[in-house]
C-alpha cells in the first residue's frame, strides 16, 4: 500500500516540477529569503560550514540559501524531476549545493552523518512520518539538530476551485485536475486525520529525541505579504535535538 502510494505521490510532483521549481527561483530572488534566512538563523549554531541534510528540498530552495552561508548542504527528494530542477538550478547559479534522489523514510546514509536535518512542508506528504523521524534520528550525530517546518496541509480541501481560493493564494496557479489529484492522495495518508504538531511531538519523542520546542508563529514572520508564495495555512515549526 505504502509503495503504491509512493508512486502517486512521484507521479503528482514530476507533473508539478516545473512550475514549482520557476515558484522557487522567483522565490529565491525575492524578500522572502531573506525572511527563511532569519527563521532559520534563530535556530542553527553559530558553527562554519555545517554538514546539512535538506529532507524533501523539492528545487533545492533550502539548500541553495544555506550553501550560499558556507554551510555543506545536501538536498534529497523522492522525484527525480525535482531533483533534476535543483541540479539546474545549481548549475546555473554556480551553488556547491549537492543533490541525490531518495526516500525520506529510508535514508541511505550512514549513522551520526550530519550535524542538522531540515525539511520544509514534507512530513504532511509521507505515508510514515513516524520511520522517517526515526530515520533522521538515526543520521544525526549526537547534539544534532533537526528542523520541520510544516502546516495542517491534511485539513484542508485542495479541490476547491479557483473561485473559493483566497486572492494570491500559493495554489491559485495549479490546475484543477492536480489539485484534485493533491487532495486524493493526502486523504490516503494517515498523518491527514491526526492533530498536529502534537502528534509530532509524539513520534519525534518515540524516535528518541529529548529535547523539542514548537513555535506556532512562524506564519506571522514569514508571510508578511499577501503574494503569490503566500499560504493561508498556518506554518509551524518542530525544532529537536538528539
Amino acid at each position: 500500500m505504502q509503495q503504491d502510494t509512493k508512486r502517486q505521490i512521484r507521479s503528482y510532483w514530476t507533473k508539478r516540477s516545473h512550475d514549482f521549481a520557476r515558484l522557487r527561483v522567483k522565490e529565491l530572488n525575492s524578500p522572502m529569503a531573506r525572511l527563511w534566512e532569519e527563521e532559520i538563523d534563530r535556530h542553527l549554531p553559530d558553527i562554519p560550514g555545517l554538514r546539512i541534510l535538506d529532507i524533501g528540498t523539492g528545487s533545492g530552495f533550502f539548500a541553495f540559501l544555506l550553501e550560499q552561508k558556507g554551510h555543506r548542504v545536501t538536498g534529497v527528494d523522492l522525484t527525480p524531476s525535482m531533483i533534476e530542477e535543483a541540479e539546474e538550478i545549481g548549475r546555473k547559479t554556480g551553488s556547491g549545493a549537492e543533490f541525490r534522489v531518495m526516500d525520506a523514510e529510508n535514508l541511505l546514509y550512514a549513522d551520526e552523518s550530519f550535524d542538522v536535518v531540515l525539511s520544509r512542508n514534507l512530513t504532511w506528504t509521507l505515508p510514515d512520518p513516524g520511520r522517517a523521524y526515526r530515520e533522521w534520528y538515526r543520521v544525526l550525530k549526537k547534539g544534532g539538530l533537526l528542523l520541520n517546518f510544516d502546516g495542517n496541509y491534511g485539513r484542508e480541501d485542495f479541490a476547491k476551485g479557483d473561485e473559493e481560493l483566497p486572492d494570491n493564494h500559493a495554489h491559485k496557479t495549479i490546475a484543477d485536475s492536480l489539485r484534485r489529484e493533491c487532495n486524493r492522495i493526502k486523504d490516503q495518508l494517515e498523518v491527514s486525520r491526526r492533530v498536529r504538531p502534537a502528534w509530532d511531538v509524539e513520534k519525534l519523542e518515540e524516535a528518541g529525541f529529548q529535547r523539542m520546542e514548537l513555535d506556532l508563529s512562524v506564519s506571522e514572520r514569514i508571510y508578511r505579504r499577501v503574494d503569490e508564495f503566500y499560504n493561508p495555512t498556518p506554518l509551524f515549526s518542530i525544532k529537536a535535538v538528539k
